[in-house]
């Protein structure tokens, strides 16, 4: 039986699927059950069979395991790879994995019978030829040699008959975030069928996951998209499931579900998508053992207008497949680029055209039309002049942005794509590198794609890395119109521009890139560090940039949490006692031998280039990682050693902790107004607040007159009404609650939304709630009222104290504060609301009106009543000599309004205020009745009564 059995295992690969099918299922089913039992048929295969043994080429993989933890976006993986030779003498062995370009090998240990070698990460030698020859001979390129991102780790070994090999792999890798997803990828190539095989990846998020998926398996020819056509269920055997935090997802299918996926044993990519929960905000700050890591990433940010220069080589190369999936490509980018965005095309092969002659055109209709025409008619011919090329759209975009009034905050790119190396013009890589970045001087970045198997991977990569772009390549046998397609996507879409991010000086250092020219949608900005004073309660961290007109201010203290509660134990990859289990500090070591390769790949300078090289070799010596410096040796650990065993990581909440941190207004830097707690607030007690309450301070006369509305709820109060002089309208939006018992009211109303509105210089507006804001000045931009924040464009600042105030400055002569209340345990009758005070109201023209609006440039009048009946007018020094007298009168613009001494707390209830109040929601006091300053909706400017305007 048994006999029969491996015969039809040995050629059945040549029958059709039933068969193939009916002989994985039998032997799964009778065999494989039990690994025990597999082990029993390795080695008793009857001497009949000694033939059919010969037959077979190569030792069988009985186990394939891949098991990975990602923690805060940081991957962990560990691969286990059994190989049995039953056959009658030594065979060879050969283990082959491919792993993701960008991740560090950190272990690798095989078993071969009773013996066991480990590796060990040592330095490589210093070549003493020349830089040129050492390349030529092993070139450290991260893509060179590589498929498109991956490349392959190769392991061969003779294994002695009847016996096994075992292979344990571990790597580790930062996932990146492209559009909108962090991907993780294992390659699953076994190159035969396995009879266990299983992948599981465990995801710890503190953040919260969203957006958790896991799409077919992705064939080689289709790697690098992104983007799953047609069938996106996940591959058969998949298990997902997730908590808030937490994800798990294996991946375990039968011989027979592999057979029907591949039969050759090449299934393919296993890939798993998802992102966290963000917002505005200074982004996700970890910290762990005296290191952090800060993930940048905000969302709901309008986009900024783009200047691009695409430069497309159409020489003879180019002929055929690569031509025209360049031209479908460039077809679907015309069609998304937005109105606010120029443009221009140059085609290049030993001559350049360029589309539009010494401009960059705008966006419209029948430019977008003429540019597919202009694409349309490129006919491949000719060499590759790639330095004159770069020369020739850096001088046009160089020349556009000196003579047009661009916005400032505009982004200015070079798009630049070929299939091979220089054959015109300047041929020598290292003057078009200096001659590209001559050309463009920092002003902007360059972004390079490279097609087939031609190019000078090498040269595109550093032409990138020193103009702050980046590079990808495509194979000629994938589909490039979607690759291209996708890399635009993820530069399209820029959000802020000038980006820096900063930490006290004495409290960090070694920290990694903190500034960057762009931030695109979809994708993340990463720092790390270590700290110098671990014995801080917290870390301040500062994020400022622009966006579109707008400059931003993030800022919060980061608690940072002393006991080491956040310790994870266990890694895979990490043995006890060697090396540091912390997860944040191996992200930043990571990232440092990540920026010290790309920077020794950028220099020059022969000397600098050894000391980077020095620097990063010890860097990853200490962290176990292979490197282009270092190198893996295999040691022999003994003849009676222990196999190796695999080490995983179940990550648990309780080992983890919470390390997203509630965010507070504190320091801000040199030259930014500093905002102060809401108990310090230095604002004006003419206000708007509580039930709601009004306040009106007359510093002049050493008084102020207070006065209730009792609206109704949803009812819309003009506040202030000054839209035909300054600009400005605020108006309240009221919301209701049940009246506390015994009280005389039947209910009470608060401010539940403020809206400013303001047409001077330009036409804006900003409407708050105790939760976000909505600032819409032709762009909108989200921001949440729990992180604190600056916004700044040309007229209007917005500066957000978390949880506690807003100032809204306009023109610099009109400052509003708004106070948001919250209640952590409301009793019935109490709601989040809002308080409305005016600070500075120098910008507010004579006529301005509203509920406030109209008592800010008039002087008010104490009478006192005597017995008599007649008036006695009281003096400033005689203000503080009255007494709470009910006969006693204000005098405003004529009117005589009765009013009683009150006292009025106000600035969230911390401050109190006395007051004349006067009665019946301000009857007299008024201009007109309560119903004459209800508006008809929050964007209401009517600046006089009858009188309605909408901005």
């Amino acid at each position: 039986m048994i006999l029969w059995l491996w015969f039809c295992w040995g050629f059945s690969t040549s029958a059709g699927q039933p068969d193939s099918e009916l002989m994985a299922r039998y032997l799964e089913e009778e065999l494989m059950a039990d690994y025990s039992i597999m082990e029993q048929v390795a080695r008793r295969v009857p001497r009949q069979a000694k033939f059919l043994q010969r037959l077979e080429t190569r030792p069988r993989m009985s186990e394939f395991t891949v098991k990975s933890t990602i923690i805060s976006r940081y991957a962990f993986t560990t691969v286990s790879c059994t190989m049995v030779n039953s056959g009658s003498e030594a065979r060879e062995a050969v283990f082959e994995m491919q792993i993701p370009a960008a991740a560090f090998i950190s272990n690798f240990t095989m078993s071969i019978g009773n013996k066991t070698y480990y590796g060990e990460v040592t330095g490589k030698e210093k070549k003493h030829n020349s830089d040129d020859k050492a390349r030529h001979k092993k070139p450290p390129s991260p893509t060179d040699g590589r498929e498109n991102g991956y490349e392959t780790f190769k392991a061969s070994v003779f294994i002695p008959r009847k016996m096994q090999a075992k292979f344990l792999l571990h790597y580790e890798e930062l996932l990146q975030r492209r559009l909108g997803k962090y991907e993780y990828t294992v390659s699953i190539r076994p190159q035969q069928l396995v009879g266990r095989l299983r992948v599981e990846v465990n995801i710890l998020e503190n953040s919260g996951i969203v957006s958790l998926e896991v799409p077919p398996l992705r064939n080689s020819k289709h790697k690098g998209n992104g983007k799953v056509e047609g069938d996106v269920s996940p591959p058969p055997s998949t298990v997902v499931g997730h908590t808030k935090t937490l994800a798990k997802v294996t991946f375990n299918p039968s011989v027979v579900e592999q057979t029907r996926i591949a039969r050759n044993g090449i299934l393919g990519d296993f890939i798993i998508r998802y992102d966290v929960n963000r917002e505005l905000s200074v982004g996700d700050v970890q910290i762990l053992n005296g290191y952090f890591v800060h993930y940048f990433a905000p969302t709901d940010l309008p986009p900024l207008p783009k200047n691009v220069v695409f430069v497309l080589d159409s020489s003879a190369s180019m002929v055929g497949t690569k031509l025209k999936q360049t031209k479908e490509a460039l077809f679907t980018i015309l069609q998304d680029l937005r109105p606010e965005d120029h443009f221009n095309i140059i085609g290049f092969s030993n001559r350049i055209k360029v589309w539009q002659q010494d401009r960059l055109v705008p966006v419209t209709p029948n430019n977008i039309r003429d540019a597919k025409k202009y694409i349309h008619n490129m006919s491949p011919t000719g060499g590759t002049n790639i330095n004159g090329a770069l020369q020739t759209g850096a001088k046009l975009l160089n020349d556009y942005i000196a003579q047009n009034d661009i916005d400032a905050r505009s982004v200015s790119l070079i798009i630049f794509l070929t299939d091979g190396r220089p054959t015109v013009g300047e041929t020598q890589s290292s003057k078009i590198l200096s001659n590209t970045k001559d050309a463009i001087r920092d002003k902007f970045c360059l972004f390079t794609i490279g097609i087939g198997n031609d190019v000078d991977h090498r040269l595109l990569e550093r032409m990138a890395l020193e103009n702050c772009g980046m590079t990808r390549h495509f194979q000629e046998d994938e589909d490039a119109a979607s690759h291209l397609k996708g890399f635009y996507d993820e530069i399209g879409t820029p959000l802020l521009s000038d980006i820096r991010v900063d930490y006290p000086e004495d409290n960090v250092e070694q920290v990694t890139q903190n500034f960057f020219p762009n931030y695109f949608n979809g994708s993340e900005i990463i720092i790390a560090g270590k700290l110098i004073n671990r014995t801080s309660d917290s870390l301040h961290v500062e994020v400022t940039a622009s966006n579109s007109k707008k400059y931003i201010l993030l800022k919060t203290d980061v608690a940072i949490d002393l006991p080491s509660r956040n310790d994870i134990r266990g890694v895979p990859g990490l043995e006890d006692g060697k090396g540091d289990k912390n997860y944040i500090e191996r992200a930043w070591s990571y990232l440092t031998i990540k920026e010290l390769l790309n920077s020794r790949l950028k220099s020059d300078d022969n000397q600098e280039k050894d000391y980077l090289m020095e620097k990063a070799k010890s860097m990853a010596l200490t962290y176990n990682f292979v490197t282009p410096f270092t190198v893996l040796k295999m040691r022999e650990a003994g003849l009676h050693s222990e196999p190796p065993q695999e080490e995983f990581i179940s990550p648990s909440t309780d080992g983890i902790g919470e390390k997203l941190q509630s965010l507070q207004g504190h320091k801000a830097p040199p030259g930014i107004r500093r905002q102060q707690d809401k108990q310090r607030i230095k604002i004006s007690k003419t206000s708007a607040d509580g039930d709601p309450h009004f306040v009106i301070d007359f510093p002049s006369s050493k008084f102020s007159i207070c006065f209730n509305i009792d609206g109704e709820p949803g009812d819309i109060l003009r506040l202030v009404s000054d839209h035909k002089e300054s600009g400005v309208t605020v108006n309240g939006q009221l919301i209701g609650a049940p009246a506390p018992p015994n009280g005389h009211k039947k209910h009470r109303t608060y401010f539940s939304t403020i809206t400013i509105l303001s047409n001077k210089p330009e036409r804006s507006y900003l409407e708050i709630t105790p939760k976000r804001i909505i600032l819409d000045d032709g762009e909108r931009l989200l921001l949440s009222c729990d992180r604190s924040a600056i916004v700044r464009s040309s007229s209007l600042e917005v500066s957000i104290s978390a949880n506690s105030n807003i100032t809204v400055t306009i023109r610099d002569t009109i400052s509003f504060v708004i106070l948001i209340h919250h209640y952590k345990k409301p009793a019935p009758y109490q709601r989040d609301h809002l308080g409305f005070y005016i600070s500075n109201s120098k910008g507010l023209s004579s006529v301005s009106h509203g509920l406030l609006g109209q008592f800010l440039n008039h002087e008010v009048q104490l009478l006192q009543e005597s017995l008599n009946t007649s008036h006695q007018q009281v003096g400033q020094n005689q203000t503080e000599a009255l007494q709470p007298n009910p006969t006693n009168t204000l005098k405003v613009k004529g009117r005589l309004v009765p009013v009683v001494w009150k006292q009025r707390r106000i600035y969230n209830g911390q401050q109190e205020v006395d007051c004349w109040f006067a009665k019946n929601n301000a009857d007299k006091l008024i201009d007109g009745s309560y119903k004459d300053y209800l508006a008809s909706h929050p964007f209401d400017t009517g600046n006089r009564f009858g009188t309605i305007n909408s901005l």
